[in-house]
């Protein structure tokens, strides 16, 4: 531990300050608490040290830091202000809410409340509320790339991509090093129906040159032992080991990996773990928390730890830690389970794929990774804790087949909406249950659907609730239906989990293939449209067919049981041998 230089309190503070802001959080900390050994009643000293907690991921500790600097100051807004920003990380969103009202009254212009406020609200799926507590941030400080990053989130959540892309190349004018914003515009792309594989590749390259290309003067050669048979570890890197569809689907590769040929290492990047972190740390043969770690120093660490392969679990989806694949840290580097596409990366050299999403030999130019087609599926389904048990079919009870959708809303444009719109006018007495934030997004699919003539009655929106709730939700959707050009993926799954068949229209791109390859995997590739026509004219003809839908229905949990789908050690065993081939071939 450093010890205070034999100067004054505020030299050794402005040290401390200059370690912190340089990312040295240990070095500032240490000081930290040798200035309160000396001044233990210092309110800036404890609202630092709880502010580094949180950097840290380590919220608790965070929240009682500053709290304890309330205490000796009440009003000290930006304490209040971080104070939310540790309960919000702990989902403590009333909370945090309230802390943020307590700083806006102290500092009413304090754009940072206004922002860190409008996360919270959307957290809580007040996505009106966010973007109004957004805008005025923006109103107070126009040039302000966070404010509008999170703006563009949340107006991709209501479906609004045209304003959501906007928002980002507006945060990205403005502040062009900033990488999450860049990482959101291009994942944003993958929603938008406007926007096709070569836009999208356009975007990788300016990705590329703006993160990757400097970055080229750190990459060092591997001296990794370069025997082809002996145990290779194997490093994942996200911060989604948790309760997310990236957990779940880890957990049936993570429970069945062979463990004599190969050991496994997380770096998880996440903020508060809950069951399911506990769960794959378990797993884990090693776990490296790397939350608040720089990625010169996470880049750094895997090289220490000599991991062998290095998977990308998050591509270009929040928190991801690309600049750290771009430094190139271990020799194979791989792109999977984010979402089916490429990262445009040139330091990653493969992604995981199937053939259902990239038929061979179809042109993957918009792709810089290798395609690497698993057997199966690209995926292993595992419900993962406890789940209802399948109901009847709806239909039997009720005047009409009810159509679903629990897809997030960002994949459901108006050409998605059309679609279902004249599904529902071509199978009489039908419904139509869907996922659809509250507010605005509300008003416009009413709207919507109300000036092709569709009753109100017959649509029904629905907000986010706790999984069992959601999976409680197909006892009342007889079908599924699946959006485009971004397909669902969990949503699918959990759909067929409960029962309900899942109607999906494929297009060129592997994002809107995903429903066809889940599809195929279980044995009911018939489900897959060939185009809109086709879409409409399979569900009237399911919603006819009750007895069809009711074998359906009984069925399906035992297909996709006895499917590739759910079955985890072959999953295992054609992973690892995609592995194995890609360490094969690395020259050094």
């Amino acid at each position: 531990m450093p010890e205070i230089p034999p100067v004054t309190i505020s030299q050794a503070f402005e040290v401390a300050f200059q370690h912190h802001k340089a990312g040295r959080l240990a070095d500032a900390e240490a000081i930290y608490h040798q200035i309160l050994a000396v001044r233990p009643n210092n309110p800036k000293v404890l609202h630092l040290l709880g502010v580094a907690a949180h950097q840290e991921g380590r919220n608790d500790l965070a929240i009682k830091w500053i709290r304890q600097a309330i205490v000796l100051n009440p009003d000290f807004p930006i304490a209040h202000c971080n104070l939310g920003e540790g309960y919000r990380a702990t989902g403590r969103f009333d909370e945090a809410i309230a802390a943020y009202r307590r700083a806006l009254q102290l500092k009413p212009d304090m754009q940072q409340a206004h922002n860190n406020m409008g996360n919270a609200l959307a957290a809580q799926g007040h996505l009106d509320d966010a973007i109004a507590a957004f805008r005025r941030a923006l109103q107070l400080k126009s040039d302000y790339p966070e404010a509008l990053n999170n703006l563009g989130s949340a107006l991709k959540d209501q479906g609004e991509l045209d304003d959501s892309i906007a928002a980002y190349r507006r945060a990205l004018l403005i502040k062009p090093d900033h990488a999450p914003a860049h990482s959101n515009l291009v994942y944003a792309l993958h929603f938008h129906p406007g926007h096709d594989d070569k836009m999208i590749a356009e975007e990788h390259l300016r990705w590329n040159r703006q993160f990757s290309d400097s970055l080229k003067k750190f990459v060092r050669p591997h001296t990794n032992d370069r025997n082809p048979g002996r145990r290779l570890r194997v490093g994942y890197v996200s911060p989604d080991f948790r309760d997310h569809p990236v957990g779940r689907f880890m957990l049936p590769l993570l429970k069945r990996h062979d463990r004599r040929q190969f050991e496994i290492l997380c770096y998880f990047g996440g903020g508060q773990p809950d069951w399911m972190t506990k769960l794959i740390r378990g797993l884990a043969g090693s776990w490296r928390n790397t939350l608040g770690v720089p990625d010169a120093g996470l880049a750094e660490m895997i090289r220490r730890d000599g991991v062998d392969i290095l998977v990308s679990l998050t591509m270009h989806t929040a928190g991801n830690r690309l600049p750290v694949f771009a430094r190139r840290p271990a020799p194979v580097q791989v792109a999977w389970l984010a979402y089916p596409g490429s990262t445009g990366l040139e330091s990653i050299g493969y992604r995981l794929t199937d053939a259902h999403m990239e038929p061979p030999g179809q042109d993957s130019a918009w792709s810089s990774e290798e395609p690497v087609r698993l057997p199966d599926c690209w995926c292993c389904y595992d419900p993962a804790g406890e789940s209802p048990e399948i109901n009847a079919l709806p239909a039997s009870s009720a005047e009409g087949v009810t159509f679903g959708s629990l897809n997030n809303f960002a994949k459901v444009d108006d050409g998605v909406l059309a679609l279902w719109a004249r599904v529902l006018e071509a199978a009489q007495g039908s419904k139509l249950l869907m996922l659809c934030p509250e507010g605005r997004s509300r008003e416009r699919v009413r709207a919507f659907f109300g000036a092709r003539g569709i009753a109100a009655e017959r649509v029904e929106l629905v907000g986010y609730v706790s999984r069992w709730d959601y999976l409680r939700r197909y006892e009342r959707i007889d079908v599924g239906l699946d959006s485009f050009p971004c397909n669902g993926m969990t949503t699918t799954c959990d759909a067929l989990w409960m029962g309900a068949p899942v109607l999906t229209l494929p297009g060129k791109m592997p994002v809107s293939r995903a429903g066809l390859s889940i599809l195929s995997t279980v044995g009911l590739a018939e489900l897959a449209a060939s185009s809109e026509e086709d879409y409409v004219r399979m569900a009237v003809e399911l919603a006819g067919n009750l007895p069809r839908l009711a074998h359906l229905r009984a069925t399906l949990r035992g297909r996709m049981l006895a499917s590739p789908l759910m079955d985890a050690p072959r999953f295992a065993r054609n992973v690892e041998a995609a592995y194995r081939s890609m360490w094969e071939r690395w020259k050094g």
